[in-house]
């Protein structure tokens, strides 16, 4: 298990887009060089941190796809969605 904690929304003016792909991409970076070939990834800070869900998603997705691109060892990432507003949102973003 990797442990990260996303950023608290603060109206966007405190980082908080570039932290949160910080949080997916070191998550990332550790289980790439612990040979994780699977990692699974709630809607970090869409809870009760508050970030915007539709401004959420586009961060996880595409760093997660860039990082997938320029890499060999994760070969599945899995996005748990918790509520039927983050399903809808990655489903849209995903092309499903």
């Amino acid at each position: 298990m990797i442990h990260t904690v996303g950023p608290v929304w603060q109206n966007g003016e405190q980082g908080e887009k570039e932290l949160l792909h910080q949080a997916y991409y070191n998550s990332l970076k550790l289980a790439e060089g612990n040979n994780v070939t699977r990692i699974s990834f709630p809607n970090i800070s869409t809870g009760i941190y508050g970030f915007p869900k539709k401004q959420a998603a586009p961060i996880a997705v595409q760093t997660v796809q860039e990082f997938l691109r320029a890499q060999a060892v994760i070969k599945k990432v899995i996005f748990v969605c918790f509520d039927d507003e983050n399903y809808s949102i990655y489903r849209s973003l995903l092309g499903y």
